[in-house]
């Protein structure tokens, strides 16, 4: 089984694990933040599911229908549980205004805050490994998740914090105030994964990794005089590139071959899954005054 089909089974396993502790603790205490925190938690465990079904497909080898892979099938899934947070966001807010009929109200109980406690824990350790396995795989899907699982730490922390002040002071509104701050900050979190995904579906450039391959190019260009028309894309861990690479006019086929296979080499080591183009043209052909890429 590929490495990501096992994060993401994990995942999978995880959410579930921390959504069932966390309902089981609003239901003890009946407060309407620690509710708010185990709806959110119901939002993991489907896009879990989503990102399971995405990183099967996106698995899959090139063919004949997608010579590219199917590597945005991640992003497509990204959508999916954009929009579900942000339903999620929409159903916390309806709840803080518009209470239900038995009038909801928290009460104090140690024990749910420590069960919510405990599944926050569990979250923050699977957030840790989730971000330091993302930097070991170079993978961006996988360290995104991680620090998409910090966020609902953090928020959690909140929940909690809001939970005691109740039990401490008695002051029964607090609990509805910090469960509106946690759909807000659901809501904002929805949005920027949205934004996120919709850029990387329309091929949204990365400077960061444009910029890159201008250096490795400079560094391993060997008798290549510059670089141009450098354009870059992600897709899921994969990244694309393609430029132009400038050459003496009289310099022998062969030759230039080797300068692409030393630039594509040291693009590979840097990026891992890349696909790369490199279009040769005759130094004479450069438009003047274009910037140097590499001497």
């Amino acid at each position: 089984m590929h490495p990501l089909l096992k994060v993401a089974w994990g995942s999978l396993g995880v959410s579930l694990v921390v959504a069932a502790l966390k309902f089981l603790a609003a239901r003890q205490t009946g407060s309407l933040a620690l509710q708010a925190d185990a709806l959110e938690c119901c939002v993991n465990v489907a896009g879990a599911g989503v990102a399971l079904l995405a990183v099967r497909i996106s698995q899959r080898p090139p063919d004949a229908c997608h010579p590219y892979g199917y590597r945005k099938a991640e992003h497509v899934s990204a959508i999916v549980e954009a929009l579900m947070v942000l339903a999620a966001a929409g159903a916390i807010l309806h709840a803080v205004i518009v209470p239900s009929a038995a009038g909801w109200q928290p009460e104090a109980g140690g024990r749910g805050a420590w069960l919510n406690g405990l599944g926050t824990a569990l979250n923050a350790a699977w957030a840790a490994w989730l971000t330091a396995a993302g930097g070991r795989w170079q993978s961006p899907a996988v360290t995104a998740s991680g620090r998409h699982l910090w966020t609902d730490v953090w928020t959690s922390g909140g929940v909690l914090a809001g939970f005691a002040l109740v039990t401490l002071t008695g002051w029964a509104a607090a609990d509805r105030l910090v469960a509106a701050a946690v759909a807000l900050h659901i809501g904002a979190t929805g949005l920027g994964m949205a934004g996120e995904a919709l850029g990387a579906l329309m091929d949204r450039a990365d400077p960061a990794v444009t910029r890159r391959i201008g250096e490795l190019v400079a560094a391993h260009g060997g008798g290549a005089l510059r670089a141009r028309a450098i354009r870059s894309r992600r897709s899921g861990a994969s990244v694309f590139a393609e430029f132009e690479l400038l050459v003496p006019p009289d310099l022998p086929v062969r030759e230039a071959h080797g300068f692409c296979e030393r630039i594509e080499a040291a693009l590979r080591a840097e990026f891992g899954e890349a696909v790369i183009s490199i279009h040769i043209e005759p130094a004479e052909a450069a438009p003047a005054g274009e910037l140097l890429l590499c001497a």
